[in-house]
Formats: structure tokens, sequence, C-alpha cells
């Protein structure tokens, strides 16, 4: 019987661990607003960065401003769903590189500054997004 209670606790304490979301990034990133913001401030910069624009010139401009939205309200734990393909799927043949990789991530920085973002966010969303560099880059 005390097995039959310590694993009913055991088994609500974990659905009520899933239940409740850390949804402090995506408010401080603004919300979906802010993200939306944020992620349009960083393609307008990349269709200005001669280091990687030509990466986005034969691109559907706005599947890739959405589902960038759709990931990053994911990654800052907003009440978002990812509806794209996997980062390896879309950036397959890309022949992307590090320094491309870097390019795109400093062209976020700048969004997110000039979204008055602090830093301790901007570097908690990019830690989020970090673990997806070695799905991007080609190999």
């Amino acid at each position: 019987m005390h097995r039959l209670v310590l694993l009913f606790c055991l088994w609500l304490a974990a659905c009520t661990q899933q239940a409740i979301k850390d949804d402090s990034l995506f408010r401080q990133l603004g919300g979906e607003p802010g993200i939306t913001r944020i992620v349009e401030g960083m393609l307008l910069r990349i269709a200005r960065d001669p280091r990687i624009v030509e990466h986005f010139q034969a691109v559907d401009i706005q599947r890739v401003r959405d589902k960038l939205i759709e990931r990053f309200c994911v990654e800052a734990g907003g009440p978002c769903t990812y509806t794209g393909d996997s980062m390896e799927e879309s950036h397959k043949g890309l022949a992307l590189t590090p320094s491309d990789f870097n390019a795109l991530v400093e062209d976020l920085q700048a969004a997110m500054t000039d979204e008055g973002v602090s830093m301790p966010a901007q570097n908690r969303l990019l830690a989020r997004l970090a673990p997806m560099r070695g799905q991007v880059i080609d190999r």
C-alpha cells in the first residue's frame, strides 16, 4: 500500500511539474509581438548583410519569418507550436559554415538590442538556440 501511495505521489508530482512552464524568457522578449519584432529586425539586418544575404535569396522569406517566430517562441517558453521542418531538413544542402552561423547570430543579437532586450535575456535565448548550430552547419 505504501508503494502505491508513493507511486501516486511521484506520478502526481511529475504531472504537476510538466504543467508548470517557465515563460519568463518569453515575457522578457516581449511575448509574441516582441519576438515578431526581433525576427523582423533580424531579417532586415540579414538583407543588408553581405556575409549571408545570398543564403536568403531563393527562399520564401514570409515562411522563414513565420517559422522563426514559432521557433523562437517555443524556445523562449511561449505558448506556440513549431510547425516547420527539422533544422537538418530546412538547411540541407546549403553548405553553411560556422562563419555564416556566427553572422546570423550577430544579426539576431543586434535585433534584440534594438528591441531593448536585456543582455541576460539575450544570452538565455542564445543558449537555447545554440544546440541547433550542429544541425544547421554542413560538415
